[in-house]
């Protein structure tokens, strides 16, 4: 246990924004040391978070080599995850990573070995399960609100914003390239977040059978769109994903434009979580339907940006406490693999069979 968490940001490109927040706020954690490989981007960071200049690297290696440095939060892209992870474990750092922990499933199991023989406290970054709305959709169902749960349903929907933030071209890049993303940038990368909600909601998947097109976004950029995956859980239940961009569609956002909704339908009702990265109408964040009644529930934080304050918040408390992490290496691992069986299946048009692993 910690008596408090020094970290250090290994990647300080836009996304590090929402990951500061909490670190920012907690009364005991402090962010330390930046590194980016554009060490101008590391500065700049560093002058707004309050990290002096003698702690600002162009290399995780010299930020490894910190004393400072308890925990650090890896922002990279994600072929450099196995790398960067194994180097701060080496260096007896404690490791929050960035979603997907890796490109393959014997890099991740590498990584959990890694993590176990260190005995360090190793979290692999997920936000979308601890967004508020999705938060007091979990307590409804595990209060029997809906009865027992049957099916789950996601749609992601990416447009254009007025007010979306900007993507920069070199994050894009990679993005665009299963080289060093792994997949395509909406059914894969921003996939991880929906494979997580269906095991958050539904426990272990034991098939995935999936169709992943493409459409021409802007000139050079191909997105795996439109998409469908249909999963089978292990427990009878069964589910689906659906992946849209509409390229003309308008989504309210200060984010990223995209909206991101949720079905739950059980024996005796439904859950609705109706908004996401951003909305496309102006509905209450949560809607249940059980018993002849409709309920609305509003009086929570809908703000993209809390899902990641939550998450942070959640790991700076296990680290101080000697509590586990969610997402732990394994389970990381676990939704990294029916991430890759969707990947699979859309290539062979087969159904792909997952072993059961166990229940969130």
């Amino acid at each position: 246990m910690l008596d408090k968490v020094r970290v250090g940001f290994v990647g300080a490109g836009r996304i590090s924004d929402l990951h500061a927040i909490e670190y920012l706020r907690h009364p005991r954690a402090r962010i330390v040391a930046v590194c980016d490989a554009n060490l101008e981007i590391a500065r700049r960071q560093a002058e707004k978070w309050g990290v002096p200049r003698n702690r600002v690297f162009d290399s995780w290696d010299g930020l490894y080599r910190c004393d400072e440095v308890d925990l650090v939060e890896i922002l990279l892209p994600h072929h450099l995850h196995r790398p960067a992870a194994l180097a701060a474990f080496a260096a007896g750092k404690h490791v929050s990573l960035q979603k997907p922990m890796a490109l393959t499933l014997s890099e991740a199991d590498e990584l959990c070995d890694a993590a176990d023989r260190s005995g360090l406290f190793f979290k692999v970054f997920e936000n979308f399960i601890f967004y508020p709305p999705i938060r007091k959709a979990k307590d409804l169902v595990l209060s029997g609100a809906i009865g027992e749960p049957l099916t789950i349903r996601v749609k992601s929907n990416a447009g254009k914003g007025k007010h979306a933030w900007p993507v920069p071209a070199a994050a894009q890049a990679w993005r665009l390239d299963p080289k060093t993303c792994g997949g395509g940038p909406l059914a894969f990368d921003d996939g991880h977040h929906k494979f997580a909600l269906g095991w958050f909601f539904m426990g272990a998947m034991e098939e995935v059978h999936a169709w992943i097109g493409q459409t021409e976004a802007s000139s050079g950029v191909v997105l795996d769109s439109p998409a469908l995956v249909s999963w089978k859980f292990a427990n009878g239940r069964l589910g689906n994903l659906e992946v849209v961009y509409s390229r003309e569609l308008e989504i309210e956002t200060v984010h990223y434009a995209q909206d991101d909704r949720v079905e739950i339908t059980g024996t005796r009702g439904v859950i609705w979580v109706n908004r996401g990265h951003g909305r496309l109408f102006d509905q209450p964040p949560l809607v249940l339907y059980a018993d002849d009644e409709v309920r609305s529930f509003s009086g929570m934080d809908a703000g993209w940006e809390a899902s990641f304050v939550a998450s942070t918040r959640h790991h700076i408390d296990a680290l101080l406490t000697g509590g586990p992490p969610v997402l732990t290496g394994r389970e990381g691992a676990e939704i990294l693999r029916f991430a890759l069986a969707a990947q699979e299946s859309a290539r062979t048009g087969q159904v792909v069979k997952i072993p059961s692993r166990g229940n969130p």
